[in-house]
This record gives C-alpha cells, structure tokens and sequence, in this order.
C-alpha cells in the first residue's frame, strides 16, 4: 500500500509539473506585415481576420492543446470544413536558445529566416486543409524539416480562434514555459506557387486574392502578423514587427536583405 501511494504521489507531482500554460498577447491593428501590406480585395479576406492578438500554448499531460486568436471572427468561405479557410498559422518553437542549434531556415513561401539564437528545433502547421495534404506538402517541400513538423490530426476554428491538439511527446523533451516562441500568421493558399508551403504571395499591389504593398519578385516577407518583443500585446511591439519584417530587394526583385525574425520567450 505504501509503494502504491508512494508512486501515485509521484505521478501526481509529474502530472502538475506538466501541467503548464504559456501565453502571448499581440497588439490590433499590425495586421500590415512589415507597415506597408494591405489585405487582398476580395471580400473573403475580413479586415482583422489576419490581425493576430493572442496565442496559448497548454500542457495537459500526454495532450497539448494550442491556440491562435485572431481580431476578427472566422469564417469558412471555402467550405473547408474546418471553421475557418483562409488564415494559416505557422508556430515555431525554440527550446534552447542556442546559436547553432536548430533551423534558421524557415517554410519555403514565407520568405523570412530566423536569427541564429532563435533557431527553431519544432514546428506545429495550422491549416485549414486536411493533415494529409499538408503531411504531402511538406514531405514534397521542407523533407528537410519534415521531422520536427508537427501537424495536428484535427485543427479547427471557431469565434475567432483556431485551436488544435497535439502529442506533448513530439514536442521532445524539455519544459515549455523555459522556450521561446513565434506565431506567423498567413494566408492558405490551396494553388501555391512552386515551392511554397500552402502559403499565399504578397504583391507590390493587392489583387483579389493578393496582398499588395510589398514587392513583385520573392524577396518580400510572406508575413501577415506576427508576435513581437516580450508578446505582450505592448502598442510599441507593432513597430518592433515592422523592424523585425524589414526587407531590401534588388533591382530585379531578388533577395538583397531577407527579413530576420527571433522568437519571443515565455514568462515563467
């Protein structure tokens, strides 16, 4: 009896210690990538609907349960079956905070890459479209990331929040409340250009299904809204946004200074 109780007492420590919430707030409004992006014309993309305003991340045991927080309500024009269609969420996870350890690489079509002490070592993809396509695009475009890329079996959206549920274990080991985090918000892009990862192309003006503001070649940031300096919620962290997505581009639309991005650490 005493070993028994003695063995319970220690799943029931193991179990709170893993029990364990983390959360970030985003400021309105810098739904504008780098400053300068605007929303896409056709009446599909609601005005706030890529304005990223809370993410959660919680620990219950064998399950970790994930959520995105948009300022807009979602809505599924696509008949996804998801509850939402045209918003896609990448969650980059740094657990180290180590230069040399993780990717610094980012999804092809996001056009952004991480500074070396933000190297991610996880990733969770929240898509609209069914896990099987997005496991097929990644196989077929980021097979070398394709072990650390998380996707959940079901991903839903509701009000104005996607949600999912994923194996605390793929997260590997390691206690989330000591990572770092980022969240990239973009665009579900069912008809993606060559090799990006179902992500949607800004422009240097917005088209119907476009958003416009940044430039016509492949060196702008893909990146609607992200989290920024201490994931707050802060209005000074809409301008550290914009730092973070600046960009140059050559002449002939080419790469001449990709935007740097670094992830925001979780407050214990």
């Amino acid at each position: 009896m005493r070993k028994f109780l003695c063995a319970l007492s220690l799943s029931l420590v193991a179990a709170s210690a893993f029990a364990q919430t983390v959360s970030f707030k985003d400021p309105a409004g810098d739904d504008d990538g780098p400053g300068t992006y605007t929303y896409p014309t056709d009446a599909v993309y609601a005005r706030g609907s890529f304005d990223l305003t809370g993410f959660t991340l919680k620990v219950n045991g064998a399950k970790t349960d994930v959520s995105v927080t948009f300022n807009s309500n979602l809505a599924d024009p696509w008949s996804m079956g998801s509850g939402f269609a045209t918003q896609m969420v990448f969650v980059f996870i740094d657990k180290d905070h180590k230069t040399g350890s993780g990717y610094t690489k980012a999804f092809s079509g996001l056009n952004v890459e991480f500074a070396p002490e933000s190297a991610w070592e996880k990733a969770i993809i929240l898509s609209p479209q069914q896990p099987a396509r997005v496991k097929t695009e990644v196989e077929q475009k980021a097979a070398d990331l394709q072990k650390d890329v998380i996707i959940p079996a079901r991903t839903r959206g509701a009000g104005r929040t996607v949600t999912a549920s994923i194996d605390t274990a793929a997260l590997g080991e390691g206690d989330p409340a000591t990572w770092a985090y980022q969240v990239v918000v973009q665009s579900n892009e069912g008809f993606p250009s060559g090799t990006d990862l179902l992500t949607r192309k800004v422009n240097e003006y917005e088209g119907q299904h476009r958003f416009g503001g940044g430039n016509d070649g492949d060196c702008d940031p893909h990146a609607i809204d992200l989290l920024a300096g201490e994931g707050t919620g802060a209005k000074e962290e809409a301008d550290l946004q914009h730092k973070m997505l600046a960009y140059e581009c050559a002449a002939d639309g080419s790469v001449k200074k990709l935007a740097v991005i670094s992830t925001v650490h979780a407050k214990k």
